[in-house]
This record gives structure tokens, sequence and C-alpha cells, in this order.
């Protein structure tokens, strides 16, 4: 089950907006995505590997892994990153739920408005959300998701290979330099779930397979934005938008995609917000040990309703929140995927004792996510500024 958590967490909406990312730097962004893939699946062993860097005991979160690397502050600057990932993705799928489920009920009794539909996708993330406790117990939510963006992928490119013959010439570009940066910064996020790793390393039956597990999930995530990006791209060139099917014909494959994307960020955001109320309990101490099974079970539930009504409200009433989650995610993502698990690796398993191929490898994920952080700021604050 620790495989369908990575998949659904990772291979999420933004499988269906590489198309798009394509378009923006070209042919070239197939390489990074091939970058991008293996540098996460390593950084995503080093870091679970960080876990158990300590002879005395296992570290329990992200947090923790900062706080033995770099101490108190680095450890709250992580949680601080980690804890904006966690909770800013969940309310961009509240909104994103709530303008799907508005246009699927359009022109019938159902139309009720983007706000009432997003205040019902709360509802129904936080009835499983504050019922289970860990992540094993929220597996099933990921088979479910991962199985909708799977049969999404295929949609779009069965229609996309049909539509084919009815569309006119596209263009394709091997590479466009001055969007290059842009389109590295889409490529490189695609493979974030560094975030919810020690949770679902923490859950399995056999963590010792979790170097097999993080591989088996990336590649099926790659598997399938190589299914989306490059047919996407292809047939539907400098047209391409994202998500990707809304590139394609209107009728049922489009509706049925649009529902099953909408499961899928139903069923990603428990995922998501159940990993920051872990560290959050267990920061406050919340535990059957400490507190008994009544306590606990109110206090975590009282916890996490006040987690999903948060949610909520930034979802109905920030505006422009995508733009303001892409100029802090830039930053955050690019950290918390790239350049710290390399950097506590190092500090704490050592640096001179790794071969000198490994340490040019490190040094390359750095590189990259060192661009992906400078251009995806500068991009979104750009934006941000063109928005206000």
């Amino acid at each position: 089950m620790a495989y369908f958590n990575i998949v659904c967490v990772i291979a999420g909406t933004g499988t269906l907006g590489l198309p798009l990312a394509l378009r923006q730097g070209g042919w070239i962004g197939i390489l990074i995505l091939f970058l991008s893939w293996f540098m996460s699946t390593y950084t995503g062993t080093i870091l679970i590997r960080c876990l158990y860097a300590l002879e005395n005991r296992r570290l329990s979160s992200y947090k923790d892994i900062a706080t033995a690397s770099f101490g108190a502050i680095g450890g709250w600057v992580t949680f601080f990153l980690n804890a904006w990932i966690l909770l800013g993705a969940p309310v961009l799928y509240m909104v994103l739920s709530g303008m799907n489920l508005n246009q699927l009920c359009a022109g019938t009794a159902g139309e009720i408005g983007k706000i009432p539909w997003t205040i019902i996708s709360c509802v129904i993330v936080g009835i499983p959300f504050v019922f289970v406790k860990s992540m094993k117990e929220v597996a099933w939510m990921s088979a479910f998701g991962a199985a909708a963006t799977a049969i999404v992928v295929l949609i779009v490119l069965v229609v996309a290979c049909i539509d084919q013959k009815n569309l006119p010439p596209v263009h394709h570009d091997a590479v466009i330099w001055d969007q290059f940066p842009v389109a590295l910064s889409t490529i490189s996020f695609s493979f974030g779930g560094n975030v919810v790793y020690p949770h679902v390393e923490a859950s399995m039956k056999h963590p010792k397979s979790w170097n097999k597990v993080v591989a088996a999930g990336l590649a099926t995530c790659a598997g399938l934005y190589f299914l989306s990006a490059v047919p996407g791209y292809y047939i539907y060139g400098d047209t391409v938008v994202s998500p990707v099917y809304n590139s394609i014909p209107e009728g049922a494959p489009k509706i049925v995609a649009v529902v099953l994307m909408t499961v899928h960020v139903l069923m990603a955001a428990p995922i998501l917000a159940t990993s920051f109320s872990l560290d959050v309990e267990d920061m406050l101490s919340i535990s059957v040990d400490r507190l008994g099974k009544v306590k606990e079970f109110i206090c975590r539930a009282a916890l996490r309703i006040l987690i999903v009504v948060f949610i909520g409200v930034l979802a109905c009433t920030v505006p422009h929140f995508d733009l303001l989650m892409s100029l802090i995610g830039s930053f955050s993502n690019c950290g918390l995927i790239f350049i710290f698990p390399v950097l506590f690796y190092w500090r704490l398993t050592g640096f001179r004792n790794k071969p000198i191929y490994e340490i040019a490898w490190c040094a390359l994920i750095i590189l990259l996510g060192l661009v992906g952080l400078i251009f995806g700021t500068i991009d979104a604050i750009r934006s941000l500024v063109k928005a206000y």
C-alpha cells in the first residue's frame, strides 16, 4: 500500500500539466523529466536512510532529520516549508474540486457555485481524515486515487490519438530558451513526494523494502508522465493547455476525465493532510500511551477538524492562492525534493566517505534544485505582480 500512497500523492494533477511544460520548454523537457525521475528516486532513498542515521533511535519525520542535521533552526525552517506543501496542496485541490463539481452540474439544480462545492469537498475530505489515524489506514484511498489518475491518462491518450486526424498542423520546438527555466521548474516539481515519505515508510510492514517501493512508485509516475506529456505535446503542439484533458474534444470522455480527476484530488488531499497532522500530533505528544484511547481520539479529532476548517477557509477566501502557492512552493519543493535531502545525508552520514561519482551526482542534484528554485520563484513573483 505504500506504493499506492507514493503514486497517488505524486502522479496527481501535475500529470496533466506536463504537456504544457513541454510546450513551454520544447522537447528538451523530456531530458529534464528523465533527470528529475532518477534524482528524486535517489533523494527519496537517502532521505529514508537519514531516518536511521542515529544509532539509538529512528527519526520520525522530515523535521526530525533537519533538526538532527542543523539544529532547531533547521528543523523549524523545514517544518514551515513542509507545512506549506502539505496544507497548500489540499487547498488547491479543494478549489479544483469545487470548480470541477460546479462545472459538471452546469445547467442543473446542482450548479450552486464554486464556493459551496468547495465547502462540500472539504466535508468529503474531512470525514476520512478525522477518523483514520495513520498513513496505513488511508492506503485504500491511495489505490483509488492512483487508479483514477491512470485511467484519465489513458482516456486522454486514446481520445487525442483519435482526434489527431481532425487537427490542423501544429508546431513543435526542440528547445525554447526564454521559457525553458519555467518548464524546468514545472517538470522538477512533478516528483515531489518527499514530504510524506517518512510517514509512508513508517506505515510499511517491511520497511527494509523501502528502496524497491519508492523506485517502483516513481517509475510508475514516470510512465504516466511520459504517456501524458509526449503524446499530448506531439498531437496538440503549441495549442496544448493545462490540464491536457481540456485540449480534447467535448464529450463523454472529457466528462469522465473531469470526474476521475476530481475523485483523485479528493483521495489525495487526506494523504497530504494526514502527513501534516501526524507531524503536529508528534510535536504535541498526542498519543494513546500518554492520553489513553478516548482522550487521544478527542484531541486528534479536534486538531484535524481545525486543519480541515483552515484548509476550507483558505480555499474559499484567499484570492490568487494558486499564485501564492507557486511562489513559496517553488522554494519549498526544490529544497525539500532535491537540495535538503542531499545536505542532510552529507551532514548525518559524512561527506568524505562518499565515492567521487556519488558526490558529483549529489552536486548535480543540488544544481538542478537551485536552478528550479531561482527561476520558479522569479516566474511566480512576476505572475503575482501581474495579478495584483
